[in-house]
């Protein structure tokens, strides 16, 4: 089945499909983008041009006065993550930097998170109203925010920071957050666009998922290296990516049992969610490929499936 993406199964999936949530996110680090030599499939009217550089030489973390960290939050020791914390995909999209807040592996964090588009009032009062959780209050941060005792989000300069991590309170949040306001003044910002070339052959597709043309990119990779395509805008934000798992055959049976999803040709099996707009494609025993709009959202399938067809190629061998 893994070789359902030979040269008659376009004419199969424009010939068969037909009429398309809150879902995970891909986990990968921004990637440094490709050079200029490198030559994407689609024309360069249909992305911005790739960046020169993929991050700020400097983050808002390595500034942080990491001993107002440490007695802040009560924890035992504060450094800098050396990792690069995988961006924060939704709308809105953020880079991420992080803080660890102990002295053992995969203790926690302290994450600061930097919209990747500009922001304004309007945007804040947006993300304060699609927030689910514990009740949030005002916190009087830079041009204003709102926050929980797990965080504080708050608008400044043009850009939304976050600022989470462990339970905490409203209180010792504002105090972490004033300090990433102090701080975030003269930090480099990141380029918008942030490109791998074999994730550029989706970007026509891409654009008819999301309903215009992508402001940024955040194309990365996962830890065993498979590409992560990400197109953003600022009301949504599309990935595509793979999860690599023994399992792939068990997670996909509910997927297969809803009565939401329609199937798809691709792979050892596929479907759409018709609701959500989610597609999932099974490559044999190991590995399911996953394409997410954010927010989740009724799309047409047969824009889906060409997404799908136009990918395929990167993740189905």
């Amino acid at each position: 089945m893994r070789t359902l993406i030979a040269a008659g199964l376009a004419a199969v999936l424009l010939a068969s499909c037909s009429g398309p949530g809150q879902e995970n996110a891909p986990s990968a680090p921004p990637l440094v983008p490709m050079s200029s030599a490198d030559t994407p499939s689609e024309t360069p009217s249909e992305t911005p041009a790739p960046s020169p550089s993929a991050a700020p030489a400097e983050t808002v973390c390595q500034r942080m006065d990491q001993t107002l960290v440490r007695t802040t939050l009560a924890v035992p020791a504060v450094d800098i993550q050396t990792k690069t914390p995988p961006t924060d995909f939704g709308p809105p999209t953020y880079d991420v930097c992080q803080l660890t807040l102990s002295n053992v592996p995969n203790g926690p964090v302290l994450s600061v998170e930097t919209s990747v588009l500009p922001a304004t009032a309007v945007t804040l009062a947006a993300t304060r109203k699609a927030y689910k959780g514990e009740p949030a209050q005002t916190a009087v941060v830079g041009e204003g925010g709102y926050g929980a005792s797990t965080f504080v989000v708050f608008l400044q300069g043009g850009k939304l920071y976050k600022v989470a991590g462990p339970k905490a309170t409203l209180a010792k949040y504002v105090v972490l957050a004033q300090e990433v306001a102090r701080q975030a003044e003269g930090v480099p910002t990141a380029d918008p666009v942030i490109t791998r070339p074999e994730c550029d052959r989706g970007t026509s597709a891409a654009e008819k998922v999301l309903g215009a043309r992508p402001t940024a990119r955040r194309d990365s990779e996962t830890a065993p290296g498979d590409p992560v395509c990400a197109w953003v805008t600022a009301a949504s934000v599309l990935t595509t990516s793979v999860r690599r798992t023994p399992q792939a055959k068990a997670l996909m049976a509910p997927i297969a049992k809803a009565p939401t999803s329609q199937s798809i040709p691709f792979g050892d099996e596929g479907y759409v969610d018709t609701v959500t707009g989610r597609t999932t494609i099974r490559v044999g025993d190991d590995e399911l490929v996953d394409f997410v709009p954010l927010p989740a959202r009724a799309i047409d399938p047969d824009v889906m499936t060409q997404l799908a067809l136009k990918m395929a190629s990167v993740y189905i061998h």
